[in-house]
């Protein structure tokens, strides 16, 4: 009896190595054909949002939709360093207005200026937790604590990454479509007891926001637009300095 015993434990423990060489080759097998998603270049098809997949067997075309787009979203990254130039418009009843904003970004550092409507030329630089602003022709600056959105703040943009913290039923349409001529994520936003209704157009080249629309009530009342090419990395004369002269970073260092 007692031998038996010990070779019911030895089949046992046979049975137990061998379904855990099997568990872990199954798994190398599934790791090895489980398809990539691919966002599609500027040269790809609007229609289609994975260019490669009809030409790579490991890659899925993906369909853009209000249950997608947050794991779309979450693989768009901007870069750490570029320049680019672009226009906040807002509307309200009987006017509007416009402002031009250049915005240098360089290892976690940002600058920002702005032609205000009025003419006036605003300075925001941003990095190491605080930002500094000031206004052209003026030696004097203001100092304030920053975050993650400060930099978007100061060039009176949205913040696009938020929608990854949405409920599912605050974004109630996502697609491809081109904006400007360029390749874009869409994403329609109604967050709840909210009176405004957004937009945004996320480029797939390089993950910054291309455009960005709010409307209340029906009316648009603000909108953003950046369709000029984007310079990456940044300058090497990325201007990261106080008014006074003082050099706070350089481009690329």
């Amino acid at each position: 009896m007692e031998q038996k015993n010990r070779l019911v434990i030895v089949v046992a423990i046979v049975a137990l190595i061998v379904a855990a060489i099997c568990a872990s080759f199954g798994r190398v097998l599934f790791a090895a054909n489980t398809p990539e998603v691919i966002l599609p270049s500027s040269s790809a098809d609007p229609g289609d949002i994975s260019a490669a997949g009809s030409e790579e067997q490991d890659f899925q075309r993906v369909e853009v939709t209000t249950q997608t787009v947050t794991g779309v979203v979450a693989t768009l990254e901007r870069p750490s360093s570029y320049y680019r130039e672009l226009t906040v418009e807002t509307f309200w009843s009987g006017g509007s207005a416009t402002t031009q904003v250049q915005i240098w970004a360089d290892d976690g550092w940002s600058h920002s200026v702005q032609t205000l409507p009025s003419g006036v030329v605003r300075h925001d630089l941003t990095g190491n937790d605080t930002t500094y602003y000031w206004y052209d022709g003026s030696q004097q600056y203001q100092s304030a604590p920053a975050d993650s959105k400060s930099s978007d703040l100061a060039q009176h943009i949205p913040t696009y990454e938020t929608v990854l913290e949405l409920e599912s039923d605050e974004i109630i349409a996502a697609g491809y479509e081109l904006r400007g001529d360029l390749p874009c994520i869409l994403v329609e936003v109604q967050r709840s007891g909210s009176p405004w209704f957004q937009r945004f157009w996320v480029s797939v080249d390089n993950g910054l926001l291309v455009s960005a629309e709010t409307e209340e009530q029906g009316q648009l009342v603000y909108r953003m637009t950046s369709y000029a090419p984007v310079q990456s990395p940044c300058p090497a004369d990325g201007r990261f300095a106080l008014p006074s002269g003082e050099v706070l970073h350089t481009a690329g260092e």
